[in-house]
């Protein structure tokens, strides 16, 4: 297999497992069949890829898209879920994390990311001082589509 070449082979198995799936219309993954499960596909397949290929620098794109895809996933399927503006700065931490085994830059962000995650995840109520941090997340999630179409302008012209 060549390695240029892999992610798009992992896209097509991906979407066509989906597609697959959705057509034999199981009763048991019906509840599956969204975009969520897009964005995992397309995260497994860029992970899947950055890793085989040797191209560490999309990992932190993988873990992104695989997280969130997950994230909404369980938002709508289990109701212990939290949709906490702290899960997706834990999501983007931990994508810095995994990124920085590789490529051994970005840990200090990561653990920054991480812990203030994780405070706020685990904190029961919000300090003034942190106010600052919510505000800026909630309007991110309100406009997480830009920063996609922004991210994907990026890697096309990136050289």
């Amino acid at each position: 297999m060549k390695k240029q070449n892999s992610l798009v082979g992992f896209l097509l198995v991906g979407f066509g497992i989906y597609f697959l799936l959705r057509q034999l219309d199981l009763p048991g993954l019906s509840p599956y069949y969204a975009w969520p499960t897009l964005l995992i596909i397309v995260g497994v397949a860029i992970l899947l890829h950055s890793y085989i290929s040797n191209e560490y620098s999309n990992i932190f794109i993988g873990v992104l898209l695989l997280g969130l895809g997950i994230h909404f996933h369980a938002v709508s399927h289990f109701p212990f879920w939290t949709d906490h503006w702290g899960i997706y700065v834990l999501i983007v931490g931990i994508g810095f994390l995994l990124r920085y085994q590789k490529v051994k830059a970005g840990l200090i962000p990561a653990l920054i990311l991480i812990g203030i995650g994780a405070f706020a995840l685990f904190t029961p109520y919000t300090p003034g001082w942190f106010r600052f941090l919510q505000d800026t997340v909630l309007f991110i999630k309100r406009f997480w589509p830009l920063a996609l179409i922004g991210l994907g302008v990026y890697l096309v012209y990136k050289k």
